[in-house]
């Protein structure tokens, strides 16, 4: 949105991703409040246009949050900006200085408002400035797009993206807890980091991603196969699994515990957390002249014991 001012128009045509500042002096007037639960419902505060406008930094468009700064004819910034603007005002251009604005500091400690992720289920109201600690764990925050053969900005809960990846992606959906995967890849030294196969599982009232792919570790070509949980990580840790790998008479088994899909997909890969196959034992697995890839692998999904089903 064009605001008339030149300048705060080119800083904001130059995002940047900032931090919000660790900062002791920042007021906390809700250690009451749980960080991934919700608060006890209260009545819903409004809170004008007017008074949200105050809180909005001119630069980033963000809420502030203490510290804020104030140049001497009032106007306000985030500490966020505050490096990007070279200690100028990016409204009257006067030098901007380190005077905080401790009114609005204070006026926005007395703040409670909804968290954001309101639509996707979470009726909890919290004070401001513990506002964006809450909705950084928030349990009905929405979940990336967990396919990874492109950069797919769609987010969503569980449901949906499901009907994202077979509508639109259009990944293979199984039913059941075992797997039986062929992999055939006519040359296996081309890499280029390319995702092979995601499949998706449905077993015990939840869904499970598995991948499979070639990605260059060092100056070696691997491939990998690990499976991701569509949850967060602490229903995650209730399932485990094992994969295996063989032939020639040789095996290869990985057992381990699904990683939840709040973790990205690289973070898991670039974690080795999952079946990884050097690309000379792939090729003996493989049979042959060695020339074409040909992986057949195999596993299963199980829920550790004393967990409930969820229906």
């Amino acid at each position: 949105m064009a605001t008339g001012n030149s300048y705060i128009d080119d800083l904001r045509s130059k995002p940047e991703v900032i931090d919000l500042p660790e900062n002791e002096q920042i007021i906390d007037v809700g250690e009451h409040v749980s960080d991934t639960a919700q608060s006890p419902l209260k009545p819903n505060v409004t809170v004008s246009s007017s008074v949200r406008d105050l809180l909005e930094c001119p630069v980033c468009l963000n809420a502030m949050y203490p510290p804020i700064y104030q140049c001497s004819n009032g106007h306000t910034l985030c500490s966020g900006c505050k490096p990007r603007v070279h200690n100028r005002c990016p409204t009257c251009r006067h030098e901007l200085g380190n005077i905080r604005c401790l009114a609005l500091e204070k006026v926005a400690a007395s703040f409670e408002l909804p968290c954001k992720y309101q639509s996707f289920g979470c009726m909890g109201i919290y004070p401001y400035y513990n506002k964006l600690k809450h909705e950084s764990q928030c349990i009905f925050r929405p979940y990336n797009c967990p396919y990874a053969g492109s950069e797919c900005s769609v987010i969503g809960d569980v449901p949906y993206l499901v009907s994202h990846l077979k509508d639109d992606h259009k990944v293979d959906m199984h039913n059941g807890s075992t797997f039986n995967h062929r992999y055939v890849k006519s040359n296996p030294r081309e890499v280029e980091n390319a995702t092979w196969m995601l499949t998706v599982f449905s077993c015990f009232g939840q869904y499970f991603c598995l991948h499979f792919e070639a990605f260059q570790l060092g100056m070696a070509p691997v491939y990998i196969a690990f499976l991701r949980f569509m949850g967060d990580e602490n229903e995650a840790k209730n399932y485990g699994y094992t994969l295996e790998v063989g032939g020639n008479g040789r095996k290869m088994i990985w057992q381990g515990v699904p990683r939840s899909i709040r973790d990205s997909h690289r973070k898991v890969r670039d974690s080795f957390d999952g079946l990884i196959i050097q690309r000379n034992m792939a090729l003996f697995f493989s049979g042959g002249d060695r020339k074409e890839l040909k992986l057949r692998v195999t596993g299963r999904i199980w829920k550790e014991q004393g967990v409930p089903l969820n229906k």
